[in-house]
């Protein structure tokens, strides 16, 4: 397999599937009222403590002022803690309470509506089959959940997966595309590695760094641009190409086992339906 064909394929792996219809119904919900955005940021943390409130806010997609003051209420409501991050002195890790554990799941019927918003493509029986066939990704999924829980848990245990694959190498699974577009495009801006992401430049921005202290990616001046940064991998970098593409493939073989290929193809093409139009 080339490293651009690496690139592409991650690309249109269910995982970053997943990933895309999980960012639109965040969207949608931190699009409505003051509980849906509690619920997101909760039912966030609930999954995994948040290292700062910036990797939270970019991680949802959220103004960085308006997580603050969220996270502020939040707090001060006892559903949210704040502890220093050993890892950096300067930031806080975020951590659901179990009070915020119990708001969450009383929030649950709040977040209904959007579920019939963002499905309104399938029919009911569509809408019905895609829970059964995202259910199977799961082990133990709550009675009667939501598509909205259904895609965040999913797209939650993919995450978890990669990231058990690659325990012993230092990467998490939201290396994998930057590593693999890197290989594709560098030197490139950091505004060009965004673009191929579809994610936020300061999204970008926090990859890049956690890539650069692994010592797998190089900022470098853009020649073309002495303002900008020029990214590019280093040996070590491109000796990584290989861990993501094994972890890739271990993935994939995972999601099958749990699907099945019939199965895997059917919940694509519900998924891919709730996306809007290129």
């Amino acid at each position: 397999m080339q490293d651009r064909t690496l690139a592409d394929a991650l690309s249109r792996s269910l995982g970053a599937l997943l990933r895309r219809v999980y960012a639109r119904f965040t969207a949608e919900a931190l699009s409505d009222d003051p509980r849906s955005s509690d619920f997101v940021v909760l039912d966030t943390l609930a999954d995994q403590d948040a290292d700062s409130q910036h990797e939270l806010a970019e991680r949802l997609g959220i103004n960085r002022t308006i997580m603050v003051r969220l996270i502020d209420r939040l707090q001060q409501a006892g559903y949210v803690t704040r502890t220093r991050n050993p890892a950096n002195r300067r930031s806080y890790v975020l951590s659901i309470t179990e009070d915020g554990r119990k708001a969450r799941d009383a929030m649950r019927e709040a977040v209904a509506e959007q579920d019939a918003r963002v499905t309104a493509s399938l029919t009911e029986a569509e809408r019905a089959r895609l829970n059964e066939l995202l259910s199977l990704l799961l082990p133990d999924p709550e009675p009667l959940p939501t598509t909205a829980y259904l895609v965040a848990q999913a797209h939650y245990r993919l995450r978890r997966m990669g990231d058990a694959l690659l325990a012993d190498s230092g990467l998490r699974t939201r290396h994998f595309g930057s590593l693999a577009a890197l290989e594709a495009l560098a030197p490139c801006a950091q505004q060009q590695l965004a673009r191929r992401l579809h994610i936020t430049e300061p999204a970008a921005a926090q990859i890049v760094d956690e890539l650069v202290r692994l010592g797998l990616v190089t900022r470098g001046q853009d020649p073309d641009d002495r303002r900008r940064y020029a990214l590019a991998l280093t040996p070590l970098g491109r000796q990584r190409l290989a861990t993501v593409r094994d972890a890739a493939d271990r993935l994939q073989a995972e999601v099958l086992t749990l699907l099945g290929p019939e199965a895997e193809h059917e919940l694509r093409t519900l998924l891919t339906r709730l996306l809007p139009d290129p």
